[in-house]
């Protein structure tokens, strides 16, 4: 059975490629073989072979986390349940 390969042509930015290529010479893998190597774990896992996400918090959740740090410190009054009966009754009403 033959094996076929087929070109990539990729722009990534220069100072990242420089990293990554200098990360790879150390480790002893040149930039096609670990291309290579990622496409196959995107085939064999079948999807992204990485956590891939959104490291910022949101506004919201900024927004949120100052209000907590502002009740906690006493800048913001905020309502208190001794149980949680009572704050039930008080989301019933």
């Amino acid at each position: 059975m033959t094996n076929l390969t087929s070109a990539i042509n990729v722009n990534v930015d220069a100072n990242i490629k420089k990293q990554a290529t200098a990360i790879l010479n150390d480790l002893g893998v040149n930039l096609s073989t670990y291309i290579n190597m990622a496409l196959i774990q995107v085939v064999k896992r079948n999807g992204i072979p990485f956590e891939v996400k959104n490291p910022k918090p949101s506004k919201a959740l900024l927004k949120a986390l100052k209000e907590g740090e502002d009740i906690l410190k006493g800048k913001t009054k905020a309502k208190s349940y001794t149980n949680m009966y009572e704050m039930l009754k008080d989301l019933k009403s």
